[in-house]
């Protein structure tokens, strides 16, 4: 599973999770920009591919990572330019976020109540999970949401891509509340939002977090047939 284009459609589709501990393997240059260009094959309204991306490693990202922990530690967090969800969050989606923690919690073995676990656990995020590669994808800001749609189909053909080549990802809108900081270390524009860090690289699958399996909503919740086979019974019947 080393070679771009060895991993089928399908499979690459089912293998994708969110990564929660790499491996810190380098991952050679020329890969990450045939993931970039595989991903920047995504379609977006009238080809306008409104996605901007800065990739960091090495002493850049272990600065970045370094100040946000810092940050984190002594000031209070600061507010994201966008809100991610409603608050509060409705149902069923809020059932869902919460099996999710509860379960993601309940397999590293850290008990509710336990602040200091839970952050730890959080500070994690921040070292890209012990990724060797992070990578922030930015939109002009004086976009509108249909560009927003479009930097989403662009980061899954990512995290797709990823897979023919072996590797995993973590989608990551946590680093949104550090969009000064990154902006800062990166050398965006203060006209680039930031919408989401992406850690990229090979899964440590020697660690109990990566076996979290994520339940997927039966069809039956979320798909409508409006049409279709019903007419053409009526028809047949005729």
């Amino acid at each position: 599973m080393s070679d771009a284009g060895s991993v089928s459609v399908a499979e690459a589709i089912r293998s994708r999770h969110s990564v929660r501990a790499f491996r810190p393997d380098p991952i050679p240059r020329e890969t990450v920009t045939s993931l970039l260009a595989l991903a920047a094959r995504a379609p977006s309204g009238n080809n306008t591919q409104p996605w901007k991306v800065y990739v960091i490693e090495g002493r850049a990202k272990a600065a970045l990572t370094a100040e946000v922990l810092h940050w984190r530690e002594h000031e209070p967090r600061p507010p994201r330019e966008y809100h991610y969800s409603p608050s509060p969050l409705p149902e069923p989606y809020r059932a869902r976020s919460r099996q999710n923690g509860i379960a993601l919690y309940r397999l590293l073995g850290i008990a509710r109540g336990d602040e200091a676990a839970h952050h730890a656990q959080q500070r994690r995020n921040y070292a890209f999970f012990g990724a060797p590669l992070g990578l922030f994808v930015f939109v002009d800001r004086d976009l509108e949401r249909g560009s927003w749609l479009d930097c989403g189909m662009f980061l899954q053909s990512l995290m797709l891509a990823a897979r023919g080549h072996g590797l995993h990802t973590c989608p990551q809108a946590c680093w949104a509340s550090f969009h000064a900081v990154v902006r800062r270390h990166v050398g965006a524009r203060a006209s680039e939002l930031l919408l989401c860090g992406v850690s990229l690289g090979y899964a440590d699958e020697t660690d109990p977090v990566n076996s979290l399996a994520v339940p997927r909503a039966p069809l039956e919740e979320f798909v409508r047939w409006v049409g279709g086979a019903s007419e053409r019974g009526e028809e047949e019947g005729e």
